[in-house]
């Protein structure tokens, strides 16, 4: 099934996810469900509240359906490393047009479940890192227009009231 992307200005997107406790038949119809509705936005990433749902799972291909090993799902996801820095243009499902220069590490490494419960390390450079980072970002609640200057984000955010004003949003 694919979801509808949750576009900013949605509150679920400003809230942090609750922990996912129970790793059944449910979660792994929600992966699937999130991996076909990444692919379907064009995507290399996607957190579960982008779908409107607040719980803390996150898929990240950077490949594009290129290379099947290379899906990755994160429950539970926390960085526990970084290193390097990077300023890359960065953009998001939830604020479709838009694209900025964002600052992020180079090479990341996180903790987190996988569809068992079990927990495991993934490290990534450059848009692995970036990935990691911005999709467990989205997780506690937080969108990469906080990781630019007031003005710009100002300037967004008035772009998209007056696109939200003429329903365009």
């Amino acid at each position: 099934m694919i979801y509808p992307i949750v576009k900013f200005g949605d509150p679920v997107l400003e809230t942090p996810a609750a922990p996912v406790t129970t790793y059944d038949d449910k979660l792994r119809t929600l992966i699937d469900d999130m991996f076909e509705s990444m692919y379907a936005a064009h995507g290399v990433g996607l957190a579960a509240p982008q779908i409107g749902i607040s719980k803390r799972i996150a898929v990240i291909d950077v490949t594009f359906k290129e290379d099947p090993e290379a899906k990755i799902v994160l429950i539970n996801p926390e960085i526990i490393q970084t290193e390097g820095r990077i300023s890359s243009n960065e953009g998001c499902l939830s604020l479709p047009e838009f694209r900025e220069k964002v600052t992020r590490p180079r090479t990341v490494t996180a903790r987190a479940q996988n569809l068992q419960g079990e927990t495991f390390e993934v490290t990534g450079d450059d848009l692995l890192a970036r990935a990691l980072v911005h999709e467990t970002d989205h997780l506690n609640g937080k969108l990469y227009i906080s990781h630019i200057s007031a003005l710009k984000r100002d300037m967004m955010k008035r772009k998209i009231r007056k696109l939200m004003k003429l329903g365009e949003w």
